[in-house]
């Protein structure tokens, strides 16, 4: 029997490398959003930087990994076989949470999940001992430490408050001292500022960074917490002088050795400090399995009381492996990639593709915010307004937008590094439950609204994104929880086939997402590519209007083709496909009416009336999607319901119509994509042959109708197709005649 307890701690040992990869790719962001954001350095040197924080503080992680063992449940209440199902489902429902989160791009926080996690397995098999033994459920407090889990919910709503007050309070200042053009005031305040935000970050990784770690005793730590204010001092001096040193000797930008030392410290103290919340379960695992380990006691009698012993600590290589995995997880991960872009682009300054979708409450923030403002304003002296206001006056940009570009400049990520710090660091001294993941998100949220990034233009989109990223913490603990809980009864009770059905499970949903992600990724490049601001000739115009246009008829015969199938063999879930091609379509063509401006604004002088073109160009491709998608939406809500299948007749004069438009948008594809346009005469001089198609085949279901057809759902739905087929048809043909029309006049 103990042979099946060799093989999960196999499998442990293997999800502690998968949740070592899921959680790094959520956490990363946590250290690498301002240094990527502000492109203060190199991405490779950011990601260098990074690395030898998270492998320093692998190395030197606090050996006490308790909450894992003890600090969620009494291990003295339960038997091994339980510890090791508790653990096994921890690790499973932790893998699958964190994967979800990464694939949508939401950052969470690992120890929140992880303690959640561990607490609703435990509560499960409680629960089950409870009943099997005829006890009290008044007895729960006896298996359970309720605490912990307690002050993680405290541990939210303070982090997102304190986090984003203080976050806008130190940015407001700072930006009204060194406006966005910083250069020359560094030169006077960039000594005081470099002092007070390394000092923070130092004092940050001598208490959070290196709490507990190997190489520091209880006493020497005991000594630095009680001399914080005196180490402070010391650091404010020393860094303050070394500061002045590089600005006028060595002519430094001492912001760029703030965002180095700061992503180095936030990098060390997640290591240090979060490492737990990967291995702390598998190695918990491993020390349970070395203390049953010849007893000669049957797993399910062990009882685990020995499991709290404070004298346990996590062997040397797991955490040399945990962090080479660790390290190789940050260079190669695209979800990591994911989970960073959400924070630059929630915090990012200016324009931009915004990726959350307004509701309610953010629009009834930015109408109050508003209205807030213009009372503000209406006491506040004229002249003060124009002096704040012109410390708020940001830097012309080039009227191209491009991804090299920087999302905030340095003082708004040293300031995110530097508030983030000094927030944890005191937490930590202060015994505070403030999570890593709340601080640092929250505070780049309040300095980039402190900074006005949040203007008419974005706020609500911004606004709605922060929410939905908080909802997603709350949501963590209570899905955690329930998950686990699950996971645990189902092994408790499937016993071994359980064992292999969850880890199957497992494998098939991370090869889906693994999939769906990849794809996600394409689509998004793909929409990414129709960024075309370097237009500036007629010539320019006519090639790029060209490709675009060659793209949308490629995509819109192959969906009304698609679709036609389909509704034919009633086949909803590949009607579901065409729906989703459908949006896809649609967003390429809201993307390209998103980058009007800037190619407006990239024109010459001279080729100012193409811009007319391409907006009517825009509006003819936009009437063709919407035909496209009112078929598509009308189709699938049919079959949906259950409707009657369309006649043989019906899809026969259907297929006869998808075939015409088959070949003229072949035509046409070739024509615009080789651009040659000769065919394009042709096409208009026999455009009313579809056209009139169409109106035959209304005539002939208007004659059905009167004879035999007895479905009024059908004839709705025929007529539809029909009607905007027809539609379909006329946008092409009044795109066609614009684009001869401009080719012609500028020959």
């Amino acid at each position: 029997m103990e042979q099946i307890y060799v093989i999960m701690l196999i499998v442990l040992g293997v999800l502690a490398v998968i949740d070592l990869m899921v959680g790094v790719s959520n956490d990363a962001v946590n250290f690498l959003n301002s240094a990527i954001g502000s492109k203060a350095v190199s991405f490779k040197t950011t990601m260098i930087v990074a690395s030898f924080g998270v492998l320093i503080g692998a190395l030197f992680s606090s050996g006490m990994m308790e909450i894992a063992r003890s600090g969620i449940f009494i291990p003295s209440m339960f038997s091994f076989n339980d510890v090791m199902i508790i653990f096994l489902a921890v690790m499973i429902t932790d893998i699958l949470l964190l994967d979800v989160f990464n694939s949508i791009g939401l950052p969470t926080s690992t120890t929140v999940s992880i303690i959640f996690e561990l607490l609703g397995a435990a509560v499960c098999l409680a629960l089950y001992k409870i009943y099997m033994s005829d006890d009290s459920f008044d007895t729960l407090g006896n298996y359970i430490n309720t605490k912990k889990a307690s002050t993680i919910v405290y541990s939210i709503l303070l982090s997102v408050i304190l986090s984003f007050s203080l976050g806008s309070f130190v940015q407001y200042i700072s930006r009204l001292i060194f406006t966005f053009h910083y250069e020359k005031k560094l030169k006077y305040f960039g000594a005081i500022f470099g002092g007070v935000a390394i000092s923070a970050i130092t004092f940050f990784i001598l208490i959070k960074g290196l709490k507990g770690v190997s190489f520091i005793s209880k006493e020497q730590f005991a000594w630095i917490d009680a001399n914080q204010f005196l180490i402070l001092g010391a650091n404010f001096i020393v860094f303050t002088l070394l500061s002045q040193l590089l600005i006028s000797y060595f002519k430094i930008n001492i912001l760029k050795v703030i965002i180095i030392i700061g992503t180095f410290a936030l990098a060390l103290a997640f290591a240090g400090n979060d490492l737990v919340n990967f291995i702390g379960v598998p190695i918990a695992a491993f020390n349970s399995y070395e203390i049953f380990n010849g007893s000669g006691v049957s797993g399910d009698d062990f009882m685990m009381g020995a499991l709290a012993n404070d004298d346990i600590v996590a062997p040397f290589y797991f955490l040399l492996l945990a962090g080479v995995v660790m390290v190789v997880t940050l260079w190669t991960s695209k979800k990591a990639k994911s989970v960073i872009e959400t924070g630059v682009n929630l915090s990012r300054q200016g324009e931009g593709d915004e990726k959350f979708t307004p509701n309610t409450t953010s629009r009834f923030i930015v109408r109050s915010g508003v209205y807030m403002g213009e009372g503000i304003n209406y006491f506040l002296p004229k002249k003060l307004q124009i002096k704040i206001d012109s410390r708020f006056e940001n830097i012309e940009k080039s009227t191209k937008r491009s991804d090299n570009e920087p999302a905030f400049d340095m003082v708004r990520a040293s300031v995110n590094l530097m508030v983030a710090s000094i927030l944890i660091a005191i937490g930590t001294s202060m015994k505070l439950p403030l999570s890593t993941t709340y601080v640092t998100f929250m505070v780049a949220m309040g300095t980039s609204f402190a900074d006005r990034a949040w203007d008419r233009e974005s706020a609500v989109y911004r606004i709605a994104g922060v929410f939905k990223v908080i909802n997603g913490w709350l949501f963590t603990a209570l899905i955690a929880f329930l998950m686990a809980f699950l996971m645990a009864f189902i092994l408790k009770v499937g016993e071994i086939y359980a064992f292999v059905g969850l880890l199957l499970f497992l494998g098939i949903m991370l090869y889906r997402s693994s999939r769906k992600h990849k794809q996600k990724v394409k689509d998004e490049a793909e929409i990414r590519s129709l960024r075309k601001e370097d237009i500036g000739t007629v010539t320019d115009m006519i090639t790029e209007s060209s490709a675009q246009i060659s793209k949308v008829f490629r995509k819109t015969s192959a969906l009304y083709s698609n679709l036609i199938d389909n509704l034919s063999l009633q086949d909803l879930a590949k009607l579901k496909e065409n729906k989703k091609d459908q949006k896809k379509l649609e967003k390429e063509i809201d993307e390209l009416k998103s980058n009007v401006f800037y190619f407006i604004k990239n024109l010459d002088d001279n080729s100012v009336e193409a811009s007319k073109f391409y907006i009517l160009i825009l509006g003819y491709l936009q009437d063709m999607v919407q035909s496209i998608d009112f078929i598509t939406a009308n189709s699938y809500s049919h079959v949906a319901n259950n409707h009657k299948q369309l006649k043989f007749n019906q899809i026969r004069d259907l297929k006869t119509i998808d075939k015409q438009l088959q070949h003229l948008l072949q035509l046409l594809e070739d024509s615009f994509k080789s651009e040659d346009f000769y065919r394009i005469d042709l096409i208009l001089n026999d455009k009313e042959i579809l056209l009139e198609t169409v109106s035959e085949l209304i005539s002939k279901q208007i004659k059905r109708i009167r004879t035999t057809e007895t479905s009024p759902k059908n004839s709705k739905l025929y007529f539809a197709l029909l009607l905007e087929t027809n539609d379909l048809v006329k946008s092409i043909m009044n795109l066609l005649e614009l684009f001869k029309e401009f080719n012609k006049l500028n020959k």
